[in-house]
């Protein structure tokens, strides 16, 4: 057992819409404004906050998910990504103690249980008074071990905070570690999978700025630090990889297809991989040379035009998979690879790799945790292997494959999903590799076969 001396926090919320990802941005910025190097996480398996960190800090934020890591590997990422930093900024997914059905399991508190970090909360001030001491009380109480040390008070005046510091100190026992104001040039927008990709905030280095300099002016950064101080060292098991040979990968990689875990690019790369970006929105072919291809989740729906529009790449792609080019297709990769897209009564055609169209819906579909267990041997494991995975995605497609088993976590559903064969998986379900290495493995030991045969 390894371990590690790494100041850290957590923002966590009661619930989702809280400001966190707002704060956290503000705060990344303001320690680095310090002189500090931070390490970002984010619990849970969202794709979009992690991009605002990495756009704030300069390098690439880490997902954190305990149903799709477990605990041992979820303490080493953490550990491994945190070696040369000064302190790690954790932030909580929705509310602090929301998790999988009607339990804690994989919440933001159970992150903070099993990386042993403090936990600052972000409450809504807005309409509210001593009521924001219940509700601080509440939630450092409702388990014994919460870890939460301190709180932020968001979209308040300065008048009402210091009115109100005192007595919320005294009911909760949990020390005030300062406010926001309400601060609506600084909000980031939203779409159907959430907040708009930092990609697409023109200003976010202005607004970023902002939020670094009222967190300077408001926040006790230096109160902020020496809870930080307080956390324990962070104990983990080291994993070694060894490479299994060299293969070029081609990683799609744009406003259309930007839903990618960092820790599962890397993995990838210790294994051997060699991975080249492009762009099916902006590019004519493939990278020269490559062995295998990786379609990543994001809004190909957005840019269906303009992907349909480009079909050379299209066709280099087809030809690429129809001559056994190995490919890792997930969600909006999934989709591209499909015969169409479907608007309305417009159609706009995709790869053709897969039989079937896609289409956009109102509602969620299979959405949530699911048990992934595959039916037949593939490209990324043999029959009856499994990963853990989850869905979220407004779009449905006609031909959505059979060679995995998708169950949900709660128990309560389960259904086929999937194309895979020995050269594609391709579908809806995301997963992280770090969830069963040997997914990777495969993956690299397959492109390195293909290059071989090439």
């Amino acid at each position: 057992m390894a371990e590690l001396r790494i100041p850290r926090f957590m923002i966590s919320a009661p619930g989702s819409g809280s400001g966190k990802t707002t704060i956290v941005c503000g705060l990344l910025k303001a320690l680095m404004n310090m002189g500090l190097k931070t390490a970002a996480f984010k619990s849970g398996p969202d794709y979009i906050d992690p991009m605002f960190h990495s756009k704030v800090i300069g390098a690439k934020s880490r997902n954190l998910d305990l149903f799709m890591l477990g605990d041992s590997t979820t303490r080493y990422l953490a550990a491994k990504n945190s070696q040369d930093a000064d302190i790690a900024v954790f932030e909580g997914a929705m509310g602090f103690y929301d998790g999988m059905g009607k339990t804690d399991e994989a919440s933001a508190y159970k992150l903070a249980c099993v990386c042993d970090v403090p936990v600052i909360l972000v409450v809504n001030g807005k309409g509210a008074a001593l009521s924001l001491a219940a509700q601080i009380k509440g939630f450092k109480d409702f388990r014994a071990d919460s870890h939460i040390a301190g709180a932020i008070i968001n979209n308040v005046n300065p008048m009402s905070y210091l009115f109100y510091k005192d007595v919320i100190e005294q009911e909760t026992g949990i020390k005030l570690l300062g406010y926001f104001p309400v601060m609506k040039d600084c909000n980031f927008e939203s779409r159907h999978l959430g907040l708009i990709t930092a990609e697409e905030i023109g200003d976010l280095q202005t607004i970023v700025d902002r939020l670094a300099v009222q967190a300077a002016k408001s926040v006790d950064l230096q109160g902020l630090l020496a809870i930080a101080r307080q956390a324990e060292p962070l104990q983990y098991d080291e994993q070694k990889i060894r490479a299994v040979g060299k293969a070029r990968i081609a990683v799609a990689q744009d406003k259309a297809f930007c839903f990618y875990y960092q820790d599962a690019l890397d993995l990838l790369s210790e294994l051997g991989a060699e991975l080249v970006p492009f762009s099916p929105l902006m590019d004519k072919y493939l990278p020269e040379d490559c062995q295998g291809l990786i379609l990543g989740g994001g809004y190909p729906e957005i840019y269906a035009q303009q992907l349909a529009a480009n079909r050379t790449m299209l066709n280099n792609i087809r030809q690429a998979l129809q001559q056994g080019m190995p490919c890792f297709a997930e969600c909006g990769g999934f989709m591209y690879l499909l015969e169409h897209y479907r608007e309305g009564e417009q159609v706009y055609g995709w790869a053709g790799v897969i039989a079937g169209e896609t289409a956009m819906t109102k509602k969620l579909n299979r959405f949530g945790y699911v048990h992934l267990t595959a039916l037949n041997d593939n490209l990324l494991c043999r029959k009856g292997e499994k990963i853990n995975g989850h869905e979220f995605h407004y779009s449905d497609s006609s031909n959505n494959g059979s060679s995995f088993l998708a169950e949900k976590a709660s128990g309560k559903g389960a259904w086929q999903c999937a194309h895979a064969n020995e050269n594609i998986y391709a579908g809806y379900p995301h997963i992280h590799l770090w969830g069963n290495p040997v997914f990777a493995r495969n993956f690299v030991q397959r492109c390195c076969e293909y290059g071989q045969k090439k």
